[in-house]
Order: structure tokens, then sequence, then C-alpha cells
């Protein structure tokens, strides 16, 4: 038995910069040795060659919705179901990981029994294959620091807990916004540690286009994310990175500094994971963000009175 298993849905290899950045992220993750197990999941173009070639075992029985979107129910399912490993990571197929990303997860585990561990990327523009030698991990943080940038603190690109918890995961599309927004509500509401690793953690993820989702539109403005937002709950059910309530650094786990701002934003939240109140939750936002809960009060009021116009 190994430590982690390492399990995602990567987008058809049909794209040349697509497919060289794929590989690159899957062998980076082979490269963490004996303590991880990868696996891909989905049935779409090029990977059952790519599992052949790279040694990497390939589950394709995914279940989709309407639109052939792979869902991450049935993703976290068949990541689960792979092998008996105590943790599980769900990482985007863009991202490379280095060795420190090991090191978090046998410190964290050594104090939490449950526990969500997220983090920021660092953006970095790859356009060959990349060679996994002895001396990567030093080699790419030296690319990073020279050419690297660190990502805003929203949007998530990997998720590492314990096989025990997400069991219930709602039928997300993958590869479109707010499911990783509901992961963080989610271990919230559960009582997890929400643990920012970012300080001990580098992740690297590719640079790419948008040209293999419908249309060429990034993956927020399509209706599948609507269709997300729905299951997450709504957009006061949107977590970021700032909702963590733990960080990584130096290797000792600590919770998140109280600062005003975030006193304010826990009042905020504070109905929702702990009430499981929708409604409470919508007044203590309406408090902290009287101007944006105007906007979206008038939103659905026209959107109401839209709606009642064309059955008119």
């Amino acid at each position: 038995m190994s430590l982690l298993t390492i399990f995602t849905a990567p987008k058809p290899f049909t794209n040349p910069h697509i497919a060289t950045i794929q590989r690159n992220a899957l062998k980076s993750w082979a490269a963490l040795g004996n303590d991880v197990d990868v696996v891909m999941i989905g049935n779409e173009v090029g990977m059952p060659e790519v599992a052949r070639e790279l040694k990497i075992p390939h589950l394709a029985q995914v279940k989709c919705n309407a639109q052939g979107t792979p869902l991450i129910s049935s993703i976290f399912e068949l990541g689960r179901q792979f092998n008996d490993n105590p943790f599980l990571a769900y990482v985007n197929a863009d991202i490379i990981l280095l060795p420190d990303m090991l090191d978090a997860v046998r410190c964290v585990m050594n104090t939490l029994p449950r526990f969500l561990i997220i983090g920021q990327r660092y953006d970095l523009q790859v356009e060959q294959e990349l060679n996994f030698n002895a001396n990567y991990p030093a080699e790419l943080r030296a690319w990073v620091k020279r050419d690297g940038q660190l990502h805003t603190r929203t949007g998530s690109d990997y998720f590492i807990f314990p096989r025990s918890t997400f069991g219930d995961v709602p039928e997300f599309a993958v590869g479109r916004a707010r499911w990783d927004n509901w992961m963080i509500f989610h271990a919230r509401v559960q009582k997890m540690p929400v643990i920012d690793a970012t300080p001990s953690v580098m992740v690297i993820h590719q640079n790419h286009d948008y040209s293999h989702l419908p249309g060429g539109q990034t993956h927020y403005k399509l209706p599948e994310s609507n269709e997300n937002l729905k299951l997450a709950g709504g957009r006061r059910n949107v977590f970021q990175l700032d909702d963590a309530s733990h960080v990584l650094a130096n290797g000792q786990l600590k919770k998140m500094k109280l600062t005003w701002r975030r006193f304010w934003r826990e009042f905020e939240i504070w109905p929702l994971i702990h009430l499981r109140s929708s409604r409470l939750g919508w007044i203590t936002f309406a408090i902290t963000h009287p101007g944006k809960a105007f906007q979206d009060l008038r939103g659905r009021l026209n959107l109401l009175i839209k709606n009642r116009k064309g059955k008119a």
C-alpha cells in the first residue's frame, strides 16, 4: 500500500500543446516515487495510448452528463475505488508536482485525522516535454523563481484529503467553474480543517489556452458552470482559498491569523457553515456587503419580472 493516490481526468490529447503539458504533469507525479499511485480517469482521445506509454493505470468507464462532460462524482468514486491508499488527491492534469507535496501530507496526517489541503499555484509557460531526472525539483524551482508568477488566491488546482472524506460529491461537470469552490465550502461545513499549503508546496500550472472548450471560451462562461453553481448551492457557497482555516508554513500547522477582514468574513459565513442556513447566510452577506446585496436583490427582482412577463 502506498501513501497517496493521485487521480485526474485529462483533456483530450489531440492538441499538441495540451498533450505536452499533460504528459509533463503525469510524469512529474510518477517521479514522486513509491509513496504515490497515479491513475487517469476518462475516455478522452489519446488517453489509452498515453497510459500504455507512461505505464499509468487508466479507468475509462466514467459517467458523463448530457453534454458528454465527465462528472466529478464519478471521477472521485473511481479514484477512491482504485486502491486502498489512506489519502487521495484530485489534481488537474496540467499541474506539475514536486516532492514537497508529499512532505506536506506527512506533516498534516501526523496532526489531524480529517483535512483538506489546497493552495495557490505558480503559472509558468512550458512549451516542451520535460526531463524529470534527479535534479528536476531544483531546476524547476529555479525556473519558476525566474519566470513564474504566483496566481491569485482564486480557483484551486489540487485537493488532498483522507479517503474517508468527500464520499458524496454532487454531479458537477469537470473542467467547469465552481465545483472547486464547493470543495472548500463542504470541508468547512463538515468541520474539516482546510489547510492553505502555499508557503510549503510549490505547485506549477503550465499555461494553456481554452481551445479545448466549446467556442474556445473560458470555463466561467459555459452553461455547465452555471449548473455547477446551482449544484453547489448558489453564490454564497462559493468559498475560496482565503476561507481556509489553517496554514502550513515551515513545517508548522497553524490557524489562520484573525484579521479584521477575516473576522467579518467568518461572521458572514457563520450561518452557512454552522447552521447550514442559506437564508441567514444571505442576511449576514447583506450586513457585510450592503451594496452587493442590493445589486443581487435588484437582479433577482428583474429576473422575476421578466419571467412573469414571459408567461403572460
